[in-house]
């Protein structure tokens, strides 16, 4: 990697802390994909603290004085309540110590793991607004459940999120000299990219390091989930066998060892795409009620998840088409899943035997692309016939005669709406 490379929020980040405090600054995102980074380089040369729950301080402040005690926390234990007061006291005692004009910017990262943190937070933080106190408060958590949790039930109004997605083909590009099939295949984590060379521990390091804390670690202990193995078993077939196909949930159901329903299959679903891991994209159909009752179309947040589970090698891949332009259609999904505008949806269209890839919808107006991989291309009919059914639809083709899969990939989502 690059010796510094900033990604596009860093300047939002920045933009923020450079204002008065007004509200508290949440970043949120799917886990590895260098929320700590981001901030860690914007607090760089500003006045501020940085801490991590798994790492208590050994000196506790009385919260109603700026007085230090000697009770001392042991390094590493779980933290609590008592901790969370401590570190907002400290950085109250350097903000107030600032001159005039100057923000002290505190940083916890894994808020979520602190019992009743929301509840502390906001009477911490309003406090604070009280006393107009010159202290910004930068939030960062794994768990998208329980900070969604806490950010609605106590802290409404209380904050501006920064949402953070996957890295995308031109970041890995740029950072760390992807090639395009790379990126294909191995997809875009950002602390994997220097094992590519060694798919064994690469693939190793996905699977223990990504894919196994954020299903044993973010959903499971976070979460209520009755059957972890159905959602285990779920992620690996979505995320495997059934990448980038129309699957209904009660075929899904026929091939899991764990007995289940389709309604708690929708839910783990669920889980698994706030967790940034799998997708299932719905029909688009003019009912809302249609678009729900239809067979989910599977796609990841990240082609990584797909390939560190496969039989094949990068060069094994590659050489069969068939897997490959799997893999290519998987690459475009995970784009637009990661980097559609925010007033956005994505869907897919089927009316057999017609079927279009992708539907985004923007307002009023549709865009409908059909990805082809293949050389022997052919006018795919179903995005003609879906500009036949539908109006104020632009449709492309990515690959072949279309646009190509670099550009695609390279460009702004909203630069193919016309």
């Amino acid at each position: 990697m690059k010796s510094f490379y900033s990604r596009k929020y860093l300047a939002t980040l920045k933009s923020r802390l450079s204002e008065p405090p007004r509200f508290m600054i949440v970043i949120a995102g799917p886990r590895q994909i260098g929320k700590s980074t981001l901030v860690r380089q914007a607090l760089n040369g500003m006045p501020s603290t940085f801490v991590a729950t798994d790492q208590p301080v050994s000196t506790e402040l009385d919260p109603f004085s700026n007085v230090t005690t000697t009770t001392q926390i042991e390094l590493g234990s779980r933290p609590t309540e008592k901790w969370l007061i401590n570190q907002w006291s400290q950085s109250r005692a350097k903000a107030r110590s600032l001159p005039a004009g100057k923000c002290h910017i505190l940083a916890i990262d894994e808020i979520q793991k602190i019992p009743r943190w929301s509840e502390i937070v906001k009477g911490l933080w309003d406090a604070d607004r009280a006393e107009q106190l010159p202290l910004h408060i930068v939030l960062l958590g794994s768990s998208p459940w329980l900070m969604q949790k806490g950010l609605t039930e106590s802290l409404a109004g209380r904050y501006e999120p920064i949402h953070m997605s996957h890295w995308s083909y031109k970041e890995m590009q740029e950072a760390f000299d992807f090639s395009l099939n790379e990126f294909i295949y191995f997809g875009g984590y950002p602390g994997s990219a220097d094992l590519i060379k060694d798919e064994t521990r690469w693939r190793q390091y996905v699977r223990d390091a990504l894919i196994k804390p954020n299903i044993e670690s973010d959903i499971l202990q976070m979460t209520r989930v009755d059957k972890p193995a159905l959602l285990k078993n779920l992620f690996e077939l979505g995320a495997g066998a059934y990448s980038g196909q129309l699957v209904s949930l009660n075929k899904v159901l026929g091939q899991l060892q764990d007995a289940g329903n389709t309604v708690t299959l929708a839910h783990y679903l669920e889980l698994l795409s706030q967790a940034g891991l799998l997708t299932g994209l719905q029909k688009y159909a003019g009912q809302e009620l249609r678009r729900r009752a239809s067979a989910p179309k599977f796609n990841v947040h990240n082609n990584a998840l797909v390939s560190a589970q496969s039989k094949y090698t990068f060069e094994q891949a590659k050489n069969d088409r068939t897997y490959w332009g799997r893999l290519v259609e998987s690459a475009v999904g995970t784009h637009l899943i990661n980097n559609k505008p925010d007033n956005t949806s994505l869907y897919y269209w089927r009316d057999s035997p017609d079927e279009v890839d992708f539907v985004l919808t923007s307002g009023e107006q549709l865009l409908a692309i059909e990805v082809k991989s293949s050389e022997d291309y052919a006018a795919p009919k179903g995005i003609q016939v879906f500009a036949e059914k539908f109006k104020n639809v632009t449709t492309m083709v990515v690959g072949a005669d279309g646009v190509t899969l670099s550009d695609f990939l390279l460009e702004p989502i909203e630069k193919w709406f016309k």
